[in-house]
């Protein structure tokens, strides 16, 4: 007997009660979540997604169950590890970005998808509009726009103004196109390469290639694979002394100088509204996605000294946390 039929066994024999509203009489829902890195570094994201659940009175065990898929950076494992939650009947699959979600999408056209982080949900051809999604698949976006990168080009350079040359270093297969960041390379007068790392052991060779290229700062792009290493990143970054930047703040508290974007888990907190919603009934399709509607920005004093960079004042004045 699994999990699940334990619950429902206890449940019929009224060991646990009914979530007000939430449930048909007996039900207990299997929540499927289809995530690219280790279950050790997206624990936080986890974490996050079951409290907003839990604030809106779905507790796990009682409620729902969670079948949790890990590709363990291994993205090319996502379309299997998304057909397994089909084959398991999941009532909703939450995912994330948009590896995640095309493998989803290619595994079903029915059970309902929450995406969490996907960047232009409409280009990418997940979604008919963010009004209307139409289909099977719903959520949050990464981005309140398309040039949230390009926004920390220029926060690079604001804090470097010598800067002449930035790198790109990430899954390039896992990217939303570069048009937003390589205009505003251009704007800036600034020459941006582009840095591939298909894994841990890439990034040594990545970081001596952009040493060897006299790369002057660097954006770590996104992705499941450098979610994972985000610590390893930092540690390179800080060894060869190369100013980093990222949309989420968990680098720059991984030792990463900066990040501006969106908060992550607050975005996992936030779709258990989604979740909740289409447990009881509605249409995932009909569900408006959602875009940040605050962007922050976070400062690594600790690695700006260490790297002996002056923070201009009027960066540290719009900070929204400083790390010290």
């Amino acid at each position: 007997m699994d999990r699940r039929d334990t619950v429902l066994a206890l449940l019929a024999l009224g060991a646990a009660p009914l979530a007000a509203e939430a449930q048909q009489a007996g039900k207990v829902s299997r929540i499927g979540v289809l995530l690219g890195a280790t279950s050790e570094s997206s624990e936080p994201l986890l974490r996050a997604l079951t409290e907003g659940l839990r604030d809106l009175g779905y507790i796990e065990g009682r409620d729902f169950v969670f079948a949790r898929r890990y590709a363990d950076g291994r993205v090319e494992r996502l379309p299997e590890l998304a057909a397994e939650l089909v084959r398991l009947r999941a009532d909703v699959i939450v995912t994330g970005s948009n590896v995640h979600v095309a493998a989803a999408k290619r595994a079903t056209a029915t059970i309902p998808i929450v995406f969490v982080g996907a960047a232009n949900p409409v280009g990418a051809g997940f979604i008919t509009s963010l009004a209307q999604p139409g289909g099977n698949i719903t959520g949050l976006t990464s981005d309140a726009s398309r040039e949230v990168q390009a926004k920390n080009l220029t926060l690079l350079k604001e804090m470097i103004p010598s800067l002449s040359r930035v790198a790109l270093l990430g899954e390039v297969m896992s990217q939303d196109g570069f048009a937003a960041l390589e205009t505003a390379a251009r704007q800036l007068n600034l020459t941006l390469e582009i840095v591939d790392s298909h894994g841990h052991k890439d990034l040594e060779n990545a970081f001596a290639v952009m040493v060897s290229k006299h790369v002057g700062a660097v954006i770590i792009g996104g992705g499941p694979l450098t979610y994972q290493l985000r610590q390893q990143i930092a540690d390179l970054a800080l060894k060869h002394r190369v100013p980093a930047i990222h949309v989420l703040n968990e680098y720059p508290r991984a030792g990463l100088l900066m990040s501006y974007g969106p908060d992550l888990a607050d975005l996992y907190r936030r779709a258990a509204s989604y979740v909740v919603k289409i447990l009881r009934g509605a249409k995932p399709g009909v569900l408006p996605v959602e875009q940040p509607t605050k962007l922050e920005l976070v400062i690594n004093v600790k690695t700006a000294k260490t790297l002996d960079l002056a923070i201009p004042q009027s960066l540290l004045l719009r900070a929204d946390e400083v790390i010290q």
